[in-house]
């Protein structure tokens, strides 16, 4: 007998018992269509609450792995630290997942800012930026200093638990605000971290890197990459208001195809924030960097890039800068420095896309 014979055999039998059952007055149970099984990745990037995103594509697992700060009333958990989203397709999400908290007994008492997560000699190290606005610094030119640091934790997995390095020790001196630590690693595979040195401290907010040992501990004085007035796009603030000054923010170095050292980083114009790009003339951390035109504007930045796991340059910003969601682009590698093709808006749900720096 063939299929589709015993498949018609079948059919017949069945309409057999109802029509014996319908003489004979016997009721059936009535039977319905099963109900769709509950996804576990509900959340769309409009319901997802982030700043300053940063995406590990975890090939393992074809997972990606979306840290952000903690939000209490999405997790439960009223402790300060990192939340992770999930996804497998980068537009359907799974409810987030506590990553790291900051134990109870430490100096800061706020922020967890800027999570950056990276693999590192067969660990997870998380960078991430803590503060305590109660712990005060030296003033400087009339301005008021405080504690702002940027730590490390590690990790055996992606998904952690993170435990703080060096009993929750600054990378940088605890003198120095700074803020938005990111690992880079040279040519020559050693490890630096660039980071923000916060305007509140210096007034022209500047771009410094320090050296780094492979246990990620600093190996040597910080330097001086660039001021955020050098961006010729820059709000330039009244340099005799002590509660202004010149923002750098974000920064996250990516080589090119061809070798071409690039840096986002984020300031504001005078309509908001704005996603800048730098590009080093020899290559390496050192620089000298030069500014290049801005990547988005409409109040956007702190942006990271990253591939797919189909292998597409995509770089992940926040916007507003106020109920900041994340937003999606889709990248192009021109050799000497990046540049935007379109918002992936049928990822991100934005229905007013900014494609274009133009501004002022």
């Amino acid at each position: 007998m063939t299929f589709l014979a015993a498949g018609r055999a079948g059919a017949t039998a069945v309409w057999r018992i109802v029509l014996m059952a319908a003489l004979a007055g016997v009721a059936l149970p009535v039977v319905t269509a099963a109900a769709p099984r509950a996804t576990d990745a509900p959340l769309l990037l409009p319901d997802m609450p982030l700043h300053d995103p940063w995406i590990v594509a975890d090939r393992a697992t074809r997972t990606y792995w979306l840290f952000t700060r903690n939000e209490k009333r999405l997790t439960g958990d009223q402790r300060l630290g990192i939340m992770a989203y999930r996804s497998t397709d980068l537009k359907h999400w799974q409810r987030p997942v506590v990553v790291f908290t900051l134990p109870e007994d430490s100096w800061a008492n706020d922020g967890a800012w800027a999570p950056e997560v990276h693999r590192w000699k067969g660990r997870w190290y998380l960078f991430s930026t803590f503060y305590n606005d109660g712990l005060k610094l030296p003033g400087q030119n009339g301005r008021q200093p405080v504690r702002r640091s940027t730590l490390l934790a590690s990790s055996a997995t992606l998904g952690g638990p993170y435990r703080l390095e060096r009993g929750g020790a600054p990378i940088v001196d605890a003198a120095r605000m700074t803020l938005d630590g990111s690992l880079h690693v040279d040519r020559s595979g050693k490890p630096w971290m660039v980071y923000a040195h916060e305007w509140v401290q210096v007034g022209d907010g500047t771009i410094e890197a320090v050296p780094l040992d492979n246990t990620l501990a600093v190996a040597g004085p910080p330097r001086l990459l660039f001021r955020a007035s050098e961006a010729p796009w820059a709000k330039r603030a009244d340099p005799a208001d002590m509660k202004d000054g010149n923002v750098t923010d974000g920064p996250e170095l990516f080589r090119t195809r061809t070798g071409t050292l690039l840096m986002l980083w984020s300031s504001y114009d005078r309509r908001g924030y704005v996603q800048s790009l730098a590009r080093s003339k020899s290559g390496e951390v050192s620089g000298p960097w030069e500014q290049l035109p801005p990547l988005v504007r409409g109040d956007s930045g702190h942006g990271m890039l990253f591939r797919t796991f189909e292998g597409k340059l995509t770089m992940v910003l926040h916007r507003p800068f106020e109920n900041a969601r994340g937003k999606l682009y889709a990248m192009r590698d021109l050799g000497d420095t990046i540049a935007v093709e379109r918002e992936l808006t049928e990822l991100d749900g934005e229905t007013r896309p900014v494609v274009t720096a133009a501004g002022d």
